[in-house]
C-alpha cells in the first residue's frame, strides 16, 4: 500500500518554541516514525519575506535554526525530506499559473488572509504587499508540488487548507485530473494547538518576551517559569485558585505526564489531582512552577543537547538541506511538467 504524503514546516523568523513543539513538532516526528507517511518539511523562508522584505538577513539566518530545532526533535532525512523553500523555483511557476485560478474577492475574503493584514496594519498601513493576498496561492503551490494529501495546519490556516482544495478542484475541472486533493489535519489536543505566552498572552513571540525556545538553556527556562503569569487572585497558598487562563496549568496540563508527578510530584498522581488542590486552596504558585520547570527541563533537554550537537558542525546541517532539496527539486519538477501538459504548456516534449 503506498504511503500517504505530508507537507509540514515552518516559516523561517526565528528559532522554534515550546508551542512549535506541542502544535507541530512532536505529532510531526511520530507521524514520521510511524512508516505510514512521505514526509516533506518546508522551510518558507519565501513566505517568511512577506512581512520581512526589509530583513532578509533575519531570514536567512534562522533557517539554519529551524533547520536544527526540527532535526533536534527527531525530523530524521533518512525519512523525511527536509527543503528550503526558495530553492524550489518550479514552486513559484505553479504559483504562478493557479493565480488564474483564484478572484482578488476571493483572496480579500479569507480569513488568514485578512488576519494577518490586520496584525501587521502597523507596519503597512494601508500600503499592503500583493505577497500577503497571494499568500495561500503560494502555500497551494507547496502542497500540490509534492502531491500531498494530508497537510497538518493550526486551525487559523484551515482557510488556506480550504482554498487549496478550491484551486485543485478548479484546476481539474479545466484540466483535467492532474492535481491530489490535500486535507487538512490539525492537532487532536486542543490546548497544545493554541499554547499561551508566558504572560498569559494568546499568542507566544520572541518580540513579546514571553517565549520558551526550544535551544533554551536550563536558567533561562527557569527564569522563564518563575516569571511566568499565574492567578491574580490567588493571593495566598490558602486561597482558591483559577487553572482556567492560567498559563502555568495550561502548561502542565499539555506537557505534564503520569511520569513527571511520579518522578517530581509524587503526592499527586496526575494533573486532574493537582488542579483540584490548586482550585480548592492550599497551593502555592511556587511549589506548582516548580513542579512545572523540573517538567519542562525534562523535556527540552535532550533536546537542547541534540540542537547543540547538530550546530556544532553547521556545514553538515546545510548539507541535510542541499540533498533534501534537490529531492524537492526532483518531485516538484515532475508535477510541474504534470501540470503543464495538462494546460497545454508542453511544447518541446
Amino acid at each position: 500500500m503506498s504511503k500517504e504524503i505530508i507537507l509540514t514546516g515552518e516559516r523561517s523568523t526565528g528559532p522554534l518554541h515550546i508551542g512549535h513543539y506541542a502544535g507541530a513538532l512532536l505529532s510531526r516526528v511520530n507521524m514520521q516514525n510511524s512508516g505510514k507517511y512521505k514526509t516533506f518539511v518546508i522551510i518558507a523562508d519565501a513566505q517568511a519575506l512577506t512581512d520581512n522584505a526589509d530583513n532578509p538577513q533575519k531570514v536567512r539566518e534562522n533557517v539554519l535554526q529551524v533547520a536544527l530545532d526540527n532535526l533536534a526533535v527527531g525530523i530524521d532525512p533518512a525519512k523525511s525530506t527536509l527543503f528550503i523553500q526558495s530553492q524550489v523555483p518550479e514552486l513559484t511557476e505553479l504559483t504562478f499559473y493557479y493565480m488564474n485560478l483564484v478572484t482578488v474577492a476571493r483572496l480579500q475574503r479569507n480569513p488568514t488572509v485578512k488576519s494577518e493584514i490586520a496584525a501587521n496594519r502597523e507596519k503597512f498601513g494601508s500600503s499592503v504587499p500583493v505577497g500577503f493576498f497571494t499568500y495561500p496561492i503560494s502555500q497551494a503551490a507547496d502542497i500540490t508540488a509534492f502531491d500531498a494529501t494530508v497537510v497538518p495546519v493550526g486551525e487559523d490556516q484551515m482557510p488556506v487548507i480550504e482554498q487549496t482544495q478550491e484551486i485543485v478542484h478548479k484546476f481539474n475541472a479545466t484540466y483535467g485530473e492532474t492535481l491530489a486533493m490535500p486535507r487538512g489535519l490539525v492537532e487532536a489536543n486542543e490546548k497544545a494547538r493554541r499554547v499561551p505566552g508566558t504572560d498569559g498572552n494568546a499568542k507566544m513571540g520572541k518580540s513579546l518576551g514571553n517565549v520558551i525556545n526550544l535551544g533554551d538553556s536550563a536558567d533561562t527556562i527557569a527564569a522563564q517559569v518563575k516569571t511566568m503569569f499565574t492567578d491574580p487572585l490567588h493571593l495566598r497558598v490558602e486561597d482558591p485558585g483559577h487553572t482556567e487562563n492560567n498559563p502555568v496549568f495550561t502548561y502542565l496540563s499539555i506537557f505534564a505526564k503520569p511520569e513527571h508527578f511520579t518522578a517530581f510530584l509524587p503526592e499527586y498522581k496526575n494533573y486532574a489531582e493537582l488542579a483540584a488542590h490548586y482550585e480548592r486552596g492550599g497551593l502555592g504558585d511556587v511549589k506548582v512552577k516548580k513542579f512545572l520547570n523540573e517538567v519542562l527541563q525534562e523535556i527540552l533537554r535532550p533536546i537542547r543537547q541534540r540542537r547543540e550537537e547538530f550546530a556544532k558542525d553547521p556545514g553538515e546541517v546545510m548539507e541535510i538541506l542541499r540533498r533534501g532539496t534537490i529531492h524537492a527539486r526532483e518531485v516538484a519538477a515532475a508535477t510541474v511538467a504534470r501540470v503543464k501538459k495538462a494546460m497545454k504548456l508542453d511544447y518541446f516534449d
